[in-house]
């Protein structure tokens, strides 16, 4: 009797290929259980569906004799499934060593280390310096606000797509806020639906090590109850907090003091009730709103993107950005923002989830923006800036920046 294929794990990246001498679909591990990159070729990709537990090794080789018509496939079929378990993709024996083997390295280590240094911004601190003020000094010159800022929201896509909303929001920020601690609220991409991870490590990048405000961190692990995650694993791979340590570390110094949150799904999307109704979340919120007071000490920094359109994200059609259907995108963005301002935290959740159900735009922050709202209870916030990216030809993300006072 045929072996049983593993399944493949959820969660993987999947994408084409970026290399045109090496056409294909690439796969990648965004919890970088290992490190390797697959690029497996077009005549092979309709084989992964056999990776789904229910399929055996005779369904992969009945499917790779039809593709290469040949009966001769069993070296074939043996290098695929080896590679997929080899490279951690599978949900096997390999893939569970490699996590374990993760997941203890990162409780046991002492700093979250900088994992997108080199890729996401320069791995250099004086070439990283440069690149942090160029792109605040060549940010969109907007007149400041009146009142006592309390928060910013900064997107968490690459900087080098986004610089101009990270510096209309980080442009607000004065040296007399050198003090407070800064809560960063990320998006986590890969987290579990209605959780909130914490760490209490310091957070090192090229600049130095940011300092964690340990107190707050143990109260909201002793107090937010079952919404909790201490020391999510999350942490050690997520790009929504570390970009945003990168700019507070330029303006304040490597040892800013931050408490970084990642929030997780929110909502029917997530398979949970709406955030109002769901008991757990609330009790989080409501400890994040007693931790972090008196609102004085503290500093909000949301790390957020928006709506997620286009050929990447499932859509059938190519989109460009400000053209076409982008356009209406941007006006129910815009809504979206205009009830942010308004620090209306229910209103917003009726506009990202307005038939019971996921997001059409896939807003990838807004779990973070709730929260926000929820526990800080901004008076009022200003939409800075707003923009949209092609994230590759056939796809955008929108982002902006935003500044909310008391």
């Amino acid at each position: 009797m045929s072996k049983v294929l593993a399944a493949l794990r959820p969660h993987l990246d999947l994408m084409p290929s970026p290399l045109a001498e090496t056409p294909g679909l690439l796969i990648r591990d965004p919890f970088r259980y290992a490190e390797a990159m697959l690029v497996l070729p077009p005549p092979l990709v309709p084989c992964l569906v056999l990776f789904d537990g229910d399929h055996d090794e005779g369904d992969l080789r009945l499917a790779l004799s039809r593709i290469t018509d040949s009966v001769d496939v069993g070296d074939l079929a043996r290098h695929l499934n080896d590679a997929l378990s080899g490279s951690g993709f599978l949900e096997d024996e390999v893939f569970e060593r490699l996590r374990d083997d993760r997941h203890r390295a990162f409780a046991g280590a002492e700093r979250r280390q900088a994992v997108h240094a080199g890729s996401g911004y320069p791995d250099e601190p004086e070439e990283l310096r440069e690149w942090v003020k160029r792109y605040l000094a060549d940010g969109p010159a907007i007149a400041p606000e009146a009142g006592t800022l309390m928060g910013i929201a900064a997107p968490h896509v690459s900087p080098d797509g986004g610089w101009r909303s990270y510096a209309a929001a980080y442009g607000v920020l004065t040296p007399d806020l050198r003090d407070r601690t800064f809560v960063i609220l990320g998006t986590s991409h890969y987290g579990t639906p209605g959780r909130f991870g914490l760490t209490a490590k310091t957070f090192a990048t090229p600049f130095g090590v940011a300092t964690v405000d340990t107190p707050r961190v143990r109260a909201l692990a002793a107090e937010g109850g079952p919404a909790v995650v201490a020391e999510d694993y999350c942490h050690a791979v997520e790009h929504s907090i570390e970009f945003q340590v990168v700019f507070l570390q330029h303006l304040y110094g490597p040892a800013v003091r931050i408490l970084p949150i990642l929030c997780g799904p929110l909502g029917a999307g997530a398979g949970r009730e709406t955030p109002r109704e769901d008991v757990e979340v609330q009790q989080f919120l409501s400890a994040l709103a007693r931790v972090c007071a008196p609102p004085a000490e503290v500093v909000w920094v949301l790390g957020i993107d928006m709506a997620h359109i286009g050929q990447r994200y499932g859509d059938g059609n190519a989109v460009v950005a400000e053209e076409g259907v982008m356009q209406d995108v941007a006006a129910e963005d815009r809504a979206r923002c205009r009830q942010i301002a308004a620090g209306d935290a229910e209103a917003l959740w009726q506009l990202i989830e307005p038939d019971g159900q996921g997001d059409p735009l896939h807003w990838c922050g807004s779990s973070p923006t709730y929260a926000f709202l929820t526990a800080a209870r901004p008076g009022r916030g200003v939409l800075r800036h707003y923009e949209q990216w092609n994230i590759d030809p056939g796809s955008v993300v929108s982002f902006a920046g935003m500044a909310f006072y008391r």
